[in-house]
């Protein structure tokens, strides 16, 4: 199992619009091969600041949704809202 967080810092202006692609693409995520659990938070201290919190079964399943036209749909136009390179950190738990 691969437990992956992914830090967002996006320009204020853009968080609308972030927001509203996680909710029309979350249930398709949520839907892929091998993701057990997808959810988003938002920081306290800084709101244009985001979490995405995700849980796979495998690395391999993971580097498929990676692979996907999904993924690159998604990515390409969340990658044009950020005002800082994001940060991700994964853990295989066995």
């Amino acid at each position: 199992m691969i437990k992956r967080i992914v830090k967002l810092t996006f320009r204020e202006e853009e968080i609308p619009e972030f927001l509203a692609l996680f909710e029309s693409s979350k249930k398709q995520i949520r839907n892929f091969p091998g993701c057990q659990h997808l959810e988003l938070w938002r920081s306290r201290q800084n709101p244009g600041i985001f979490f995405t919190y995700s849980i796979w079964s495998a690395e391999k399943d993971l580097e498929l949704y990676r692979q996907s036209s999904l993924f690159r749909e998604v990515w390409s136009k969340t990658k044009t809202f950020f005002a800082d390179k994001p940060d991700a950190w994964s853990l295989e738990q066995i």
